[in-house]
């Protein structure tokens, strides 16, 4: 249900900064700014204004990307490149508060990493800072623990934004900005970068951003990779989100996708921004099989049959993609 840390995905748009970063993490500080009263923060005081713990999915917006055939450049992740996530820290609407509220006027939740940038290079060609929309704010947390422990260098210790239903680039480590704008950054990341591109076609501010997540699901067990399978009784189980939307309820099917029948959640639910896990009990004789899920979120959003093909292989939330064959002796 919670993936273990040391098992949680690694993926940076630049290197980590230098771990002396951690060797005082409470003094680590962060710019609040686009509020009534701006000022800088340090660890200690952002830990004197609350604590709470959230469970989300964090998700590269590249899983899945093995699955197009057009072989997008990046790591071809199938499923790895997820996981749930318990996360400890202070709401940022509350720190928001504390300095007043947020002014007038803005439209973005603006996050800049504290990655050290190359010289000689303009800052906004390669800093990682991403904007989401205000909205965002109802649960978006300052964060300095991870799985109840300190943040890893890793996963953005010593203080993390996190944006819980957002891809996960919008997640930004070692954040050291973090600003109520009346407008998107400009930073290429944002204008260029993470864009669902068309097949043939360069990134530019008009196309989608790589936002909210998509409701999805895939299959554990049975694998392929497990062998041929004995005839008779099997437990198909495996995990499902919805995003921005708890998951409502997720289906599955062992004739790719004729036929449908829902499955049931099992272990704890962690809340809407966690996975839930699903198993259904099926009789698989002899033969060929393709097993496939389909979730459908709260919203009534259902987890589509097929990819939306683009340049970068993004947000791939197709369970025809995700299905698996496997074979029964």
């Amino acid at each position: 249900m919670i993936t273990p840390s040391d098992q949680l995905y690694v993926r940076n748009n630049l290197p980590a900064p230098d771990a002396s970063i951690l060797s005082d993490r409470d003094a680590w500080e962060i710019a609040i700014e686009g509020v009534k009263q701006p000022r800088r923060l340090t660890l200690r005081e952002l830990k004197a204004l609350g604590l709470e713990t959230v469970a989300t999915v964090l998700q590269c917006s590249g899983n899945g990307r093995g699955f197009f055939p057009s072989k997008p450049s990046g790591t071809p992740w199938s499923v790895g490149a997820a996981g749930c996530v318990l996360w400890s820290g202070v709401p940022l609407k509350t720190v928001a508060r504390s300095l007043g509220g947020v002014a007038d006027g803005m439209l973005y939740v603006t996050g800049t990493g504290g990655e050290k940038l190359p010289e000689g290079v303009d800052p906004k060609s390669i800093i990682v800072e991403r904007s989401v929309p205000l909205k965002a704010l109802a649960d978006a947390m300052l964060v300095w623990e991870m799985n109840g422990a300190p943040l890893t260098l890793a996963h953005g210790g010593p203080l993390r934004l996190i944006v819980p239903g957002y891809q996960g680039v919008n997640n930004i480590k070692y954040i050291k900005r973090l600003a109520f704008t009346a407008t998107e950054t400009d930073a290429k990341i944002m204008s260029h970068g993470y864009r669902v591109t068309p097949p043939g076609g360069k990134a530019d501010p008009s196309q989608p951003s790589v936002l909210e997540m998509g409701v999805k699901s895939w299959i554990n067990s049975p694998h392929p990779d497990s062998g041929t399978l004995a005839a008779g009784a099997v437990q198909i189980h495996g995990v499902a989100f919805g995003g921005v939307h708890a998951v409502k309820k997720v289906e599955v099917s062992v004739d790719g996708g004729r036929t449908w029948r829902e499955a049931r959640f099992f272990g704890p639910d962690l809340g809407a921004f966690a996975w839930r896990q699903f198993v259904i009990d099926a009789t698989l004789p002899p033969g060929s099989h393709t097993l496939a899920s389909r979730a459908t979120d709260a919203a009534g959003n259902v987890q589509p049959e097929l990819r939306v093909e683009n340049v970068s292989g993004y947000s791939n939330t197709s369970w025809d993609d995700h299905a698996m064959k496997v074979n029964v002796a």
